[in-house]
């Protein structure tokens, strides 16, 4: 088994603890882009435990709610796919109105460009994600001690 997810955090990584991992994904179309990757190797959410599956699911919702408060955007998207990477994770995007694809996937044809200085502006507020997404997580978690 070659799992990216096994072998690369899949990000930059802004929290962790013993089960999963919150990633910054290097996506330079998508600033923002997160992803709450499970830490272990299971292919569907079905695999996990009930308390794992609220583990996930709580981190999912405490990365929207930092990423509506840093970025404000016009939608959230939720995404767990797998079908190129069958390890459960879920991707967090921020949508905007006036993104590549909106109102349309993420993976679907562009419908328009970006430019350069709007995704710069977006990127440098990507950054404070770390931050807010630590708040949201620790309060939910509590503190991770050794984990960013």
């Amino acid at each position: 088994m070659d799992c990216v997810f096994c072998r690369e955090d899949g990000g930059e990584v802004l929290w962790s603890d013993d089960a999963l991992r919150v990633v910054l994904a290097d996506e330079p179309d998508w600033p923002g882009l997160c992803r709450v990757i499970w830490g272990a190797h299971v292919a569907e959410m079905s695999d996990l435990s009930d308390g794992d599956r609220a583990r996930v699911m709580t981190a999912v919702n405490g990365v929207e709610r930092a990423m509506r408060r840093v970025l404000v955007p016009e939608k959230i998207n939720l995404a767990s796919l797998g079908n190129q990477v069958p390890h459960v994770h879920w991707h967090i995007i921020p949508r905007f109105s006036n993104d590549s694809r909106f109102p349309l996937p993420i993976w679907a044809p562009r419908q328009r460009t970006v430019s350069e200085s709007q995704l710069s502006k977006r990127r440098a507020q990507a950054t404070l994600l770390r931050e807010q997404v630590r708040n949201e997580l620790n309060q939910a978690f509590g503190p991770q001690v050794g984990h960013p």
